[in-house]
């Protein structure tokens, strides 16, 4: 798909088949987040990848808008590590980069995403970091519930001239 065609059309998707995410998609998905950029070069991101049905279970019940999750089969959990990054403000950006070059992947292959946010709401981010076991030092980002899609969305104009503004506001 074309890096345009893929940035227009990709949509949230929240609504999933149930199979299991294969691994090369899994694989595809992951690279993307890698070669997101990052302050400083500094790639502060760690990504928890959660396939077991109980856990994602668990997961939608502690996350109020993550009710999706069992159905997509995987669910990919971005975190960002403080001793990679000491500034939260880049660490946040470094992640968020990542989570959107990994939603873009999701559906350049045909599979559909939705990110779910975490960072700064702590009764979200610190009970799915108790889940997972996720070290102290890292600060969970945001989910990406992915899988086999079973809905499709229209695009629309997001295109607004009003909120453009040239040398000055």
């Amino acid at each position: 798909m074309d890096i345009l065609e893929a940035i227009l059309t990709r949509r949230s998707i929240r609504k999933f088949t149930g199979e299991v995410l294969n691994d090369d998609d899994l694989k595809t998905i992951l690279k993307a987040g890698f070669y997101a950029p990052s302050a400083k070069n500094f790639q502060p991101w760690h990504f928890v990848i959660v396939k077991n049905s109980k856990t994602l279970e668990d997961i939608s019940q502690i996350h109020p808008y993550a009710k999706m999750v069992p159905s997509a089969g995987c669910c990919i959990v971005v975190c960002g590590d403080k001793n990679d990054q000491n500034e939260e403000g880049f660490l946040i950006e470094d992640c968020s980069a990542a989570i959107e070059n990994m939603l873009l992947a999701a559906h350049g292959i045909g599979l559909g995403a939705v990110w779910l946010s975490m960072y700064p709401i702590s009764s979200r981010s610190e009970p799915i970091a108790e889940l997972l076991s996720i070290p102290k030092n890292l600060i969970t980002v945001g989910m990406i519930a992915v899988g086999y899609k079973s809905e499709e969305k229209t695009t629309d104009d997001r295109y607004k001239l009003e909120k453009i503004h040239f040398e000055k506001w």
